[in-house]
């Protein structure tokens, strides 16, 4: 009897090849070149990112890796998105660059020379054209070659497979964005953190962050469509709300019909849509939304458009699903609102970033207190010892936003959280109150009311830019913009 032999490692589209088709698919493949034109958005401006780099750390070799691929189940990954200063110092957004590395090789007087290590277009010769399930371009798209990826970038450009041999023997001091590529840690013997290494790989990470936290015009031109498309989105879900009510899932619907504005308008959410209807506001990160919504409930929507080029907006909108709020509702909704026209107030060049918040945190302790729930003065509640004004809202009320929804996240203390605003900074004010449904220090009407207000701002010469104003704020312009919507 004949013992079959087993085959290991296929995948499930995996297909034997015949010397005859190997042969005819390398054959009769017509030139398809890009256009010569082609440049990568901000092209005009990643030199100059990449110089403000070069100038902190001269004699070292940095290396900034675009990220690898991640296994969703089996042999499906997740969609790819390039690390944000990969993206920031090349305007290379795409899926196409999985494993890349920016590598800035120290030059001498020179500062740094910009080399690009990319997987090039599979050639029309051997079978990972048409093979290759992961990289191949029969399988995933075409990639720029050699000579194309420099035209777009204006930087030079080595394959791939060059950085083994650059990284071994000897070796020049070296920074790198660690835990971004396992296999570049591991040639950069960096497979453990706690080394001398990694502390100067943070100092890396920081200043990156820190370059990134004022936005030039180009960029700040890029956020603005993402808040654009975001509206648009907003709008979207608001004309859906009668279907979304009759489904045993609203959130979800709600959830779908935003992030099909966002695939169709941008490279898609710049993170998971929060659709959270009724008691669901009271969760901060809500992304579940598998429950449904009623007409006596509010919706907590949390969404943002991601551009192409990887900007994001971030804004939240309370949404009655009547049409119309409550008098409860609009009482809680009221005090949010003046919080953040407090916060957005104190927002100019100058004023520290936690500024803004607290003027927010202030009218909530001044509110909670007039109502009875706060059983201490505002004063009191709000001193470091004690805080428990808390309870009702918990988290910070803003955020710098940009490549990513948390921008700049790596930057020092002293610079970003502890530092001072400065003009082209761009940040969110987002204060809420989560009133839990089991909280027994709250009165039974307001329990299980979550509402938070979130706009996206432009630091200014004298103040402040609201870049989300075309979505109402006040309860009688979201009344009225949601009738509008509705009877269309």
């Amino acid at each position: 009897m004949t013992v079959p032999v087993a085959r290991l490692n296929t995948g499930s589209h995996d297909m034997a090849v015949s010397p005859a088709l190997e042969a005819f698919m390398s054959t009769a493949w017509a030139p398809s070149p890009l256009a010569p034109d082609i440049r990568v958005p901000g092209h005009n401006v990643t030199s100059r990112r990449r110089t403000s780099l070069s100038a902190r750390f001269p004699g070292e070799r940095l290396l900034i890796p675009a990220g690898v691929l991640k296994v969703r189940s089996n042999d499906c990954d997740y969609r790819f998105r390039p690390h944000s200063a990969y993206a920031w110092l090349t305007g290379l957004t795409g899926e196409d660059q999985v494993g890349h590395v920016l590598v800035l090789e120290p030059a001498g007087a020179e500062g740094h020379e910009a080399v690009l290590y990319l997987r090039p277009r599979s050639p029309r010769v051997g079978d990972e054209f048409y093979r290759d399930r992961r990289y191949g371009e029969f399988w995933v798209g075409r990639r720029p070659d050699l000579e194309e990826a420099a035209t777009m970038t204006g930087i030079t450009c080595r394959h791939l497979d060059d950085l083994t041999t650059l990284l071994a023997g000897a070796q020049p001091p070296t920074r790198m964005v660690w835990g971004v590529d396992g296999s570049l840690d591991s040639l950069c013997g960096r497979s453990l953190p706690g080394s001398a290494e990694h502390d100067r790989d943070a100092e890396l990470a920081a200043c990156l962050a820190e370059l990134r936290l004022i936005k030039d015009l180009w960029e700040v031109s890029q956020l603005q469509l993402a808040v654009d498309h975001t509206a648009t989105g907003f709008e979207d879900v608001v004309r859906a709300l009668p279907r979304a009510l009759r489904h045993p899932r609203g959130e979800r619907w709600i959830e779908g019909v935003f992030n099909l504005r966002a695939r169709a308008e941008g490279n898609g959410t710049g993170y998971d849509t929060i659709a959270a209807a009724g008691a669901h506001a009271c969760v901060l990160h809500w992304i579940r939304n598998d429950g449904p919504l009623a007409r006596d409930q509010l919706l907590l929507l949390d969404a943002g458009v991601e551009t192409d080029t990887l900007y994001t907006a971030d804004i939240t909108r309370t949404l009655p699903l009547s049409g119309r709020f409550s008098s409860v509702q609009r009482e809680v909704y009221e005090l949010v609102l003046a919080a953040q026209d407090a916060g957005i107030a104190a927002l100019r060049p100058g004023a520290r970033f936690r500024d803004f918040h607290m003027a927010a945190m202030r009218v909530i302790a001044e509110g909670l207190y007039e109502w009875g729930v706060l059983r201490v003065p505002a004063e009191e509640a709000l001193a470091r010892d004690n805080g428990l004004y808390r309870r009702y809202t918990l988290c910070n009320s803003g955020h710098m936003l940009g490549l990513d929804v948390h921008d700049c996240a790596k930057a020092r203390a002293e610079v970003y959280l502890d530092g001072v605003l400065e003009e082209g900074q761009v940040l969110t004010v987002e204060p809420g109150l989560y009133l839990q449904p089991d909280d027994e220090t709250l009165p039974l009407e307001l329990r299980g009311i979550g509402v938070r207000i979130e706009d996206d701002l432009v630091i200014t010469a004298d103040g402040a830019h609201l870049m989300s104003g075309a979505l109402p704020r006040t309860v009688e312009a979201v009344e009225e913009w949601m009738g509008s919507l509705l009877n269309e």
